[in-house]
């Protein structure tokens, strides 16, 4: 059988080959595209997303944070409290209906004015207490009279608000001479800026937080990846994250760009720009895993397409294989006129028989047909009427044989049969049934019965014999036939012995 063993490796080897080479082609074509979509992300986020995001978010500033100072510095501007001031201070409900106005018209949690004549500190409520130098909580005053900058912007508890942590914006007063007169301004609680915060990250899909000139964050949305304190103000520095660390100063003296920097194994692209305004730096994060997230699942969902064609080629590519390679093996071991094995087979067959019967010890047996005056059959009727006669000697001989029993066209007009299991008494007998069956039998051709005889020779196997010699006896006993008249069957007479000769 070793024969049919090659094209069986062969066939291996071509799947394997095949499979490595599409999942090879798909899996660089996946990869490819994923690196080549990783990069053109990396390159939109870096030069697009985060600066127009910076840009709406500091537009966004301007309108809800940098609008407090705006509205600051025309209370500081405005004549009203200016002669106010300089009239005396007289009428507080006069300052009261004032600073009720800001508040409510501008949407501020609170609006004050602190005079420096008095150090009477105004709110929405009246007159709320006197500043003190040496008063912790009124520090604030003092620093921003003595500053350069018309203005500061200052965290603190807001006494006139329960205490309610707030963002003040402290404006200088002047009068006309340019005289410090009082500090004025408005306030908006930290949690609402947090929500602010919390608002343009939901909105844009990113972390933004604020950073004064130390680099401490001083506000960041509640759900931001700063830490904060009770109070709600963020309680982290830059200089302290993982990964930002190294490159924050850098950061800080340039005042905007893009960077990148890696924290708890993740890489983070950032965008930076100064506000003048606030005197902060606001910062807008992105987390380059959320931004791959889709095309990674786009790369697992490619891969598993290509394991899944792979799968679907291989199996196509197996059974036309299999099916064109049982054709091959049919049509290099079967008789394509008779459908019995050819010589080819019986030659792999018969010798495996002779060796299991040498083995085991078990009868084996072998007929050979031959067509009477054959030659003359197809001189008279033609070769296709020839040919219509052996097939139906090939169906009467598949017909009359068991599965286990091999029967092959073994030449021109001759059919050799090879019975296992069989003595040499039961083979005789199934010789003689075949040549009745064909004697029997009418071939129709072209509308005309035909009738033909075999003759038979019947040989039983010899222990250790050689394949060649068992086919040898077999076709003498056939020829024996042939001189003894023709439509008979000749076997072997000692044929009880065979086996042990």
């Amino acid at each position: 059988m070793t024969p049919y063993r090659r094209p069986i490796s062969d066939k291996a080897k071509l799947i394997v080959a095949l499979c490595l080479l599409l999942s090879a082609g798909f899996l660089a074509t996946s990869l490819v595209s994923y690196y080549v979509s990783r990069n053109a992300i990396r390159e939109s986020i870096t030069t697009t997303e985060l600066p127009l995001t910076s840009d709406n978010v500091y537009s966004e500033i301007q309108k809800d944070l940098v609008r407090p100072i705006l509205i600051s510095s025309m209370m500081s501007r405005d004549t009203f409290l200016r002669d106010w001031v300089l009239d005396g201070e007289r009428d507080v409900e006069r300052m009261t209906r004032y600073l009720k106005e800001i508040m409510s018209h501008y949407g501020a949690v609170t609006s004050f004015f602190v005079s420096d004549a008095s150090h009477t500190y105004y709110s929405t409520s009246g007159v709320l207490k006197t500043v003190n130098e040496k008063e912790t909580r009124d520090i604030w005053y003092f620093r921003v009279r003595d500053m350069n900058d018309p203005y500061e912007i200052n965290v603190d508890p807001d006494m006139a608000n329960r205490d309610a942590l707030t963002i003040f914006i402290n404006y200088r007063v002047v009068d006309y001479q340019k005289r410090f007169i009082g500090a004025t301004g408005v306030g908006l609680t930290v949690d609402t800026v947090n929500r602010l915060i919390d608002d343009y990250q939901q909105r844009y899909g990113r972390t933004i937080y604020l950073v004064d000139a130390t680099g401490k964050i001083t506000l960041s949305g509640k759900s931001g990846l700063t830490r904060q304190n009770a109070s709600g103000v963020a309680d982290s520095n830059i200089h302290s994250i993982d990964g930002l660390r190294d490159q924050a100063q850098t950061i800080l003296d340039a005042g905007r760009g893009a960077f990148e920097y890696q924290s708890q194994g993740h890489r983070h692209f950032l965008n930076v720009r100064y506000i003048p305004e606030l005197k902060w730096y606001l910062f807008v994060v992105k987390q380059e895993d959320k931004a791959l997230s889709r095309i990674q699942q786009t790369l697992y969902l490619n891969l598993l397409l290509c394991f899944v064609i792979t799968a679907v080629v291989l199996l196509i590519v197996c059974l036309t294989i299999n099916r064109y390679q049982k054709r091959l093996e049919t049509m290099a071991t079967t008789d394509n006129l008779t459908g019995l094995c050819n010589r080819h087979a019986l030659d792999i067959l018969l010798d495996q028989q002779t060796r299991d019967a040498s083995r085991h010890g078990t009868p084996l047996t072998s007929i050979l047909l031959d067509i009477d005056h054959f030659k003359t059959l197809n001189d008279s009727r033609g070769h296709l009427a020839g040919d219509e006669i052996l097939r139906g000697i090939g169906r009467i001989i598949r017909e009359n044989l068991r599965a286990s029993d091999i029967a092959c066209r073994w030449g021109g007009e001759e059919f050799l049969i090879v019975l296992t299991n069989t003595d040499l008494a039961a083979a005789t007998q199934v010789a003689c049934t075949l040549r009745n069956h064909i004697e029997t039998q009418r071939h129709e051709f072209h509308g005309q019965q035909i009738a033909i005889t075999v003759s038979a020779g019947v040989a039983i196997y010899r222990k250790n014999e050689s394949p060649e010699s068992f086919v040898a006896r077999t076709d003498a006993l056939l020829y024996q036939a042939k001189n003894e008249g023709r439509n008979r069957v000749c076997s072997e007479p000692n044929g009880r012995d065979a086996l042990d000769v």
